[in-house]
């Protein structure tokens, strides 16, 4: 595999939805494939490098609101109680805590955009914490404004669209009362804030074509002017993908 050199350019693309939308199965398809065509990826997960407070946010989940730990599945189901807490109090210093998600992750952002990385991948961005508000609220809208001021925003924003009934069979950890109404929010939230880019509920193999075709207008191989053997590279990848039978049977994960 030939390296390519470091583009001017580094290029963020950030992956969000609801939980069990099909996140992970697709970040791992896309930066594999960014990867064999000799692109430096770096994966930032939104939990683990950009939310502060975190263990504080965990622990109330589990000792004052009785949530379960850990990670669901659908022979382990769990029941958490974080995000769909939505009293007022919760709701305040959700408000809180996000703001200084915002300013975290605009520091995260801007340093990887002086590493010698070519595409940084965003394991959930800070649309899916502004998800979890009251969207129809006037002021909450004006709160969103702010904070999509204060976040640069990816080249790409993904929001893996699914049904909800399907996304609690693979990862059980909310209500599915919760979950119509957080994938609600997302679509709303692309109204109000634009740019996003929502992958409709497609097999797997579906959802990395779609994702590959939105990839390739931001990710260019080489220099300007005539397509490089990258480019022609990567394209044929995708015409080979997009040549493929639709499967039907192969629900989005």
């Amino acid at each position: 595999m030939q390296r390519i050199p470091k583009r001017d350019k580094t290029v963020f693309i950030s992956f969000s939805g609801i939980d069990g939308a099909g996140k992970s199965t697709q970040i791992l398809a896309l930066c594999q494939r960014l990867a064999e065509h000799g692109l430096r990826v770096r994966q930032i997960a939104f939990w683990d490098e950009i939310a502060r407070m975190t263990r504080l946010r965990e622990s109330a989940g589990h000792s004052i609101f009785k949530g379960d730990r850990g990670v669901g599945s659908p022979s382990a189901p769990i029941n958490r109680r974080d995000k769909n807490v939505r009293s007022w109090p919760m709701s305040c210093f959700r408000l809180f805590l996000y703001f200084i998600d915002a300013l975290s992750a605009r520091a995260v952002m801007n340093r990887a955009r002086r590493s010698d990385v070519d595409v940084v991948v965003l394991d959930r961005a800070i649309f899916d914490e502004l998800a979890n508000l009251t969207l129809s609220n006037q002021a909450i809208r004006v709160y969103v404004r702010l904070i999509l001021a204060i976040v640069p925003r990816p080249d790409i924003s993904f929001v893996l669209d699914a049904d909800p009934v399907q996304a609690r069979a693979r990862k059980p950890e909310y209500p599915i009362e919760f979950l119509r109404m957080n994938r609600q929010a997302y679509l709303d939230l692309n109204e109000l804030a634009g740019g996003i880019t929502v992958i409709a509920p497609l097999s797997v193999e579906e959802v990395k074509r779609e994702i590959l075709k939105h990839a390739m207008k931001h990710i260019p191989f080489g220099a300007e002017g005539p397509a490089s053997s990258g480019d022609a590279a990567f394209a044929s990848d995708s015409d080979a993908c997009a040549s493929l039978s639709r499967p039907v049977t192969d629900p989005a994960a």
